[in-house]
């Protein structure tokens, strides 16, 4: 760690190495010119306290410890065939050369697996979805949303989720192919329950659940 705080990892290439990031008065940079294989990532960290800079993560499990929230670092790194465990929420991932605050040309998502993970408003950007593998319920993910928004709002779902999400999907950036969602917490957050949103995703094969 230097005198900032900052613990950095670049130019370099690690293989079958456990890295934990786990001190919560650190800055945990990876990248530029990172890349990691077979390696597991313990991150234990807030939003904040983790940068991505260039990097690509081949084969590697990240252990989410505490929930990242609103992290959009990975449209600057490159991850194929890898395993996340944690619960993640308002997330991206892949490749969106247009996000605002500048993005990775080189970045992507692909074979990657999120079974073992909790996602609520995590987004998939400029990948094949079909590569993926999404977390099963209580999560359930709308597969190449925007495309299919006009069948999704064909539907009778609850009133507020219907409202400000099915309805807003058409808004959703250009590049997003795929939206996975926490049923509980979409319940909660647009007063209905899971029960009622599930009769209505089993309706559609666009929406893994």
């Amino acid at each position: 760690m230097d005198w900032l705080g900052n613990i950095v990892f670049k130019d370099r290439e690690i293989e079958n190495e456990r890295l934990e990031l786990t001190d919560t008065k650190a800055n945990y940079i990876l990248g530029p010119n990172l890349t990691l294989k077979h390696c597991t990532l313990v991150l234990k960290v807030s939003a904040r306290r983790l940068s991505l800079k260039q990097a690509r993560f081949i084969d590697c499990t990240f252990e989410v410890r505490q929930e990242l929230k609103n992290y959009q670092d990975w449209i600057r790194a490159s991850l194929k065939g890898c395993r996340f465990k944690g619960r993640l929420s308002g997330c991206d991932f892949g490749h969106w050369p247009s996000y605002p605050g500048g993005a990775w040309e080189s970045a992507t998502i692909e074979d990657c697996d999120f079974t073992e993970a909790r996602l609520d408003g995590c987004r998939f950007m400029g990948c094949n979805p079909a590569t993926l593998r999404f977390p099963t319920w209580p999560c359930f993910t709308l597969v190449d949303p925007i495309r299919r928004a006009s069948e999704l709002r064909s539907a009778r779902w609850p009133e507020l989720f219907d409202e400000l999400v099915i309805r807003e999907l058409h808004a959703q950036p250009a590049p997003t192919k795929a939206l996975s969602l926490f049923a509980p917490a979409e319940a909660k957050r647009f007063d209905t329950t899971p029960e009622a949103l599930r009769a209505v995703i089993e309706k559609f094969d666009c929406i893994v659940y």
